[in-house]
């Protein structure tokens, strides 16, 4: 195990040379930006975040920072208060400015061939309970962090790189996984990544993980009293010990806990470097399962990100409720990249026959309905006083699909193009 994480370390872990070059582009960029934001009336304080921030930054092709803007209480639309400072900016230096569409709008600055910067409007505000946007946070978890993380940064790595692989890194809608400060705090919480990784695979399913580092609460079951009943459907309650009524880990699914504790405990049992390598979906080992075989491209509009990766994951998931109805779901797997499509792969089976409930059997006030099902059903039956039809699934999967992407609420979801591979 020791000499497995070792070389992972050293292939995640960014040279010495590489990180100068990019603290040179943060200074450099961070100067700038300053100087431009308060040439007008909206003063606003410039300070970094991310990875970059905490000594955490894993090694990629193109680096990206987090770069915050903290504006004045009085000011609403702060989104707004970027967009001539980030223009002159651009326009003076040849840098690509990009906005980026969400619950308050950012900005992605294209800086070099190496690194970009996400650019990031917040409200200023002496305690977290006066937040109006998670993002407002920020400010108060990088110095928690920070103080905290001392002899820990490679077991954050360790534990981002390895959740990234396991598809399952990331708060936004279409991932509901991990996000970078949950993973932070839960390697400070049990010190270290791989002490984590054999506390959270003991978590059942029937079983929520309450963790507080932090003892806002003198009792763990006082956080299902104190926090929203939105805030606590997730399987681990990760009470956020700069603001105890927020539940860092409230985007986490079960399904996709579940995941991770299956790949962590593979992983304990038998150490490998492929545990931290994202995986292609294996569409061979797909096509030998027994089934149909259903592979779906699926495209919106929407920007590329978040926005767009939600709206696909949402009509992915009602694709398959619809098909639950005829078919059994054998496997599914989505696959989104961060652009404007994504793919879905099925594997199902042909129910043949299915029973479909009608209206109750022995009133005259639903005669007409009555009248309905019987037209639309050939052979119905009467069960306990409802009507109830034989339906043979003489159709495939394929076809199926086919029928669907041709309803109005099909194009009212945000959806382009259904094609069928």
């Amino acid at each position: 195990m020791k000499r497995i994480l070792k070389e992972q370390i050293d292939l995640i872990r960014p040279a010495k040379k590489e990180l100068l070059e990019i603290k040179k582009e943060v200074n450099l960029f961070v100067e700038e930006l300053k100087k431009e934001v308060n040439r007008g009336k909206q003063k606003g304080d410039v300070f970094v975040g991310g990875s970059f921030a905490k000594g955490t930054l894993v090694k990629k092709d193109k680096y990206d920072v987090d770069v915050f803007v903290r504006f004045d209480w009085k000011y609403e639309k702060l989104s707004e208060l970027l967009v001539k400072p980030l223009k002159n900016l651009g326009k003076r230096h040849k840098w690509k400015v990009e906005r980026i569409h969400g619950s308050r709008d950012y900005f992605r600055v294209y800086f070099s061939d190496k690194s970009y910067f996400e650019v990031i409007p917040v409200t200023k505000i002496k305690h977290p309970r006066e937040e109006r946007n998670v993002t407002d946070l920020s400010y108060f978890h990088v110095p928690y962090i920070k103080k905290r993380i001392k002899g820990l940064e490679e077991d954050i790595m360790l534990a981002k790189t390895f959740c990234h692989a396991q598809k399952v890194y990331g708060a936004e809608t279409y991932v509901q996984g991990f996000s970078g400060y949950a993973l932070e705090l839960l390697v400070i919480h049990y010190k270290g990544f791989k002490k984590m990784l054999k506390q959270l695979i003991k978590v059942r399913k029937d079983n929520r993980l309450i963790v507080d580092p932090e003892k806002h609460y003198k009792r763990k079951n006082d956080v299902l009293f104190d926090m929203n009943e939105a805030k606590l459907q997730s399987p681990i309650i990760l009470v956020d010990p700069t603001y105890k009524e927020r539940n860092a880990l409230a985007a986490l699914s079960r399904e996709t806990f579940e995941r991770f504790q299956s790949a962590a405990k593979k992983f304990l049992r038998n150490p490998k470097k492929n545990y931290f390598v994202k995986k292609p979906i294996d569409v061979k080992k797909l096509r030998k399962i027994k089934g149909e075989f259903i592979h779906v491209k699926l495209e919106t509009d929407r920007q590329e990100g978040d926005i767009a990766g939600t709206k696909l994951k949402k009509f992915s998931e009602f694709l398959i409720m619809e098909m639950k109805e005829y078919f059994k779901i054998k496997r599914d797997e989505f696959d989104y990249n961060d652009s404007k499509d994504a793919d879905l792969y099925l594997v199902v089976e042909s129910k043949r026959e299915i029973i479909r409930m009608g209206p109750p059997n022995y009133t005259k006030k639903l005669r007409k309905h009555i009248q309905a099902f019987k037209k639309e059903h050939k052979k119905t039956f009467v069960k306990e006083g409802i009507l109830h039809a034989k339906i043979k699934v003489n159709f495939t999967g394929k076809e199926f699909i086919q029928k669907l992407k041709r309803r109005d609420e099909v194009k009212d979801m945000g959806i382009t193009g259904i094609k069928i591979k």
